[in-house]
C-alpha cells in the first residue's frame, strides 16, 4: 500500500472497504440495548464504507451470533476521513459503546476509553485469544496491560519497489539487483531514456523513504530505533542524520534531477493506481497475507503485472501490530459479551468467511474443506473487508492461493525479526508543547526530502537546527530514558 496515498489495501484473501458514512448517533441512541428474554443488541463502530448488502450480512451473522451468544450486532460505518474526528467526539462526551474500531489506540486507552481486556480476553475468548500472533500481543500492551482485540493478518510488513511488468519486458530492463533505493538508478535511468513521458518512480506528498528503522512516535516524527543487520535496537535517533536514510535521500535526489520523478513531487496529489500505466517503479508495503505479489497482481487485475523487490528486512513492527484493533468501550454495559462476540468472529468459520466473503452458495462455493471459488455475484464491496474484520487463518482461500503459497507464508511469519520497539508505549505527555513544535519543523521539510526535491545534506542541517529549538533535545532524552528502563524490563 502506498504510503503517501490513502488507499484501502486489500489483503490476499479478501477486499478492503473504502470511505464513507454513517451518523454516529447520540449517547442514547447509541447505547446497547438488551431485553431479558431476547439476544442483546451490541453496537459496533467501523470504519469505512457500509456494505452494499449490509442488511444480508448482518443478518447471516447475528444468525449465528444469536444461537452461540444471545447477541446480535448492529454496526454503524464512518467515513475514513470522518472516523478519527467523530470517534473522538464520542470518546470525549462519554458515549456508551460496546465495539469499535481503535482510534489513536495508545493515547486513548492510556485515558481510560477503552476496557481493559488483559483478564477479559483470555477469559471469555479463549480460542481467539490463543490464535493471535504474540507479536500483536505484545505491540498492543499499554503499561502491561492489553486494552484491544487485534485482528490477526499481516503480523509483519516488508519495504518493497514494485515495478511495471509491461514496462519492464517492453524495454528489456534488468531489476535482478534492486535491494535499495540506491540501487535503483541502472533501471529507472534505462526506463527514462525509452519513455519521457511516463513517472519513472511515483512519490507524491506524504510519501516516505522506507528504510529499516520502527518508530515509537510514528514515522512522520525524528524519532527512530535502527533494526538493521548489526544494529543493537537501544538508541532513539533521528533517522534523518543516519548514513543509511541520508544515502537514500541522495539517491532519491539524483533522481529528482534526472526527471524520473515528478517534479511537483513535494506538493502533488497526483494519484497513481496500481492498474494504471502511469508509473514504472513505486513504493509498496507487504505482508504475509499478500502472498508476495499476488494481490498486487490480483488488484493490478493481471496475473503477472507487478513484479517486486524487497528493500527492508521482514519487521513485526509496533505499527504493524496496531494496524486494526477492535476495543471495547470503557462504558459498555456489556463487556464480556462484546469479548466474546469479538472472539466468535476471529474464530467461528461460517460467521467469519459469511462476513468477508458472502453467502455461500451464492458468492462463494466452497471447493475443499478452507477453499473456495468466487462466483461471478461475488462483489466486495457486498462484504467486510479480510484486514479489518477477523483472524486471516481462520478465512478460506481462493483456489489461486496454493498449499505451497500458504506453507510459504506461515513459515515467513515465523521466521520475521520482532521489533525491540514492540510493547514500547512511551508517556509524552510533559512535551506536548515540544512535539507539535517538532512537528511543525518537519511539515517544513519531509516531503522535500522524502521526495528527493530537497539536496539532503543543507537541507537536513537547517532541519536539525530547527529541531534543536523546537525541543528536539528534550523529547529524545525523555524517549531514551523511557525505552531503555522499557528494555530493562524485557
Amino acid at each position: 500500500m502506498a504510503k503517501w496515498q490513502k488507499v484501502v489495501a486489500i489483503t490476499g484473501l479478501a477486499a478492503g472497504l473504502a470511505i464513507t458514512l454513517s451518523a454516529c448517533g447520540n449517547n442514547k441512541s447509541s447505547s446497547s440495548s438488551s431485553s431479558s428474554k431476547g439476544p442483546t443488541t451490541l453496537t459496533m463502530y467501523q470504519i469505512g464504507d457500509k456494505p452494499k448488502q449490509y442488511d444480508a450480512m448482518i443478518k447471516r451473522a447475528n444468525k449465528i451470533l444469536v444461537k452461540k451468544a444471545n447477541a446480535k450486532l448492529k454496526i454503524t460505518y464512518i467515513g475514513w476521513g470522518d472516523y478519527s474526528q467523530k470517534m473522538s467526539v464520542i470518546v470525549s462526551s462519554g458515549e456508551h459503546y460496546d465495539i469499535a474500531k481503535a482510534d489513536n489506540y495508545a493515547v486513548n486507552a492510556q485515558k481510560g476509553a477503552y476496557a481493559d481486556l488483559t483478564k477479559l480476553l483470555p477469559k471469555y475468548a479463549p480460542e481467539a485469544y490463543k490464535q493471535i500472533d504474540s507479536a500483536y500481543i505484545k505491540g498492543n500492551k499499554i503499561d502491561g496491560k492489553l486494552y484491544a482485540v487485534p485482528v490477526n493478518a499481516n503480523v509483519y510488513s516488508t519495504q518493497v519497489i514494485s515495478f511495471n511488468k509491461k514496462f519492464v519486458d517492453k524495454y528489456n530492463i534488468d531489476i535482478s539487483k534492486v535491494n535499495s533505493y540506491e540501487t535503483l538508478n541502472s533501471a529507472l535511468k534505462a526506463f527514462h531514456e525509452k519513455d519521457k513521458h511516463t513517472v519513472a518512480l511515483a512519490a507524491g506528498k506524504g510519501f516516505k523513504v522506507e528504510s529499516n528503522f520502527d518508530y515509537p512516535l510514528g514515522n512522520t516524527l525524528p524519532f527512530a530505533v535502527d533494526i538493521s543487520k548489526g544494529a543493537n535496537g537501544k538508541k532513539i535517533v533521528n533517522q534523518y542524520d543516519t548514513a543509511q536514510m541520508q544515502s537514500s535521500l541522495a539517491a532519491m535526489h539524483k533522481y529528482y534531477q534526472a526527471g524520473y520523478i515528478s517534479q511537483d513531487a513535494a506538493t502533488s496529489n497526483t494519484d497513481y493506481p496500481i492498474a494504471s500505466n502511469t508509473w514504472f517503479a513505486r513504493q509498496e508495503t507487504q505482508g504475509p497475507f499478500d502472498y508476495g505479489d499476488f494481490q498486487l497482481n490480483n488488484t493490478a487485475g493481471k496475473k503477472d503485472a507487478i513484479e517486486s523487490k524487497a528493500i527492508t528486512v521482514p519487521l513485526k513492527s509496533l505499527s504493524q501490530s496496531q494496524v486494526f484493533d477492535w476495543v471495547v468501550g470503557n462504558g459498555s454495559e456489556h463487556k464480556e459479551l462484546a469479548v466474546k462476540v469479538l472472539g466468535l468472529i476471529n474464530t467461528d468459520k461460517t460467521l467469519l468467511n459469511g462476513l468477508v466473503w458472502g453467502a455461500e452458495g451464492t458468492d462463494f462455493k466452497k471447493t475443499g474443506t478452507d477453499k473456495i471459488k468466487l462466483t461471478s455475484k461475488y462483489d466486495p464491496s457486498n462484504q467486510m473487508g479480510a484486514w479489518m474484520t477477523g483472524n486471516n487463518k481462520n478465512l478460506y482461500t481462493t483456489d489461486a492461493i496454493t498449499d505451497k503459497m500458504i506453507k510459504e507464508r506461515d513459515t515467513s511469519i515465523k521466521a520475521a525479526k520482532s521489533s525491540p520497539l514492540l510493547g514500547f508505549t512511551p508517556d509524552t505527555s510533559s512535551v506536548k508543547t515540544e512535539i507539535t513544535n517538532i512537528q511543525n519543523v518537519m511539515n517544513q521539510y519531509i516531503d522535500g526530502l522524502n521526495t528527493g526535491t530537497s539536496d539532503p545534506k543543507p537541507t537536513i542541517k537547517k532541519m536539525d537546527k530547527a529541531l534543536k529549538g523546537a525541543g528536539y533535545d528534550k523529547v529524545q532524552k525523555l524517549l531514551q530514558k523511557q525505552y531503555t528502563e522499557f528494555l530493562a524490563k524485557q
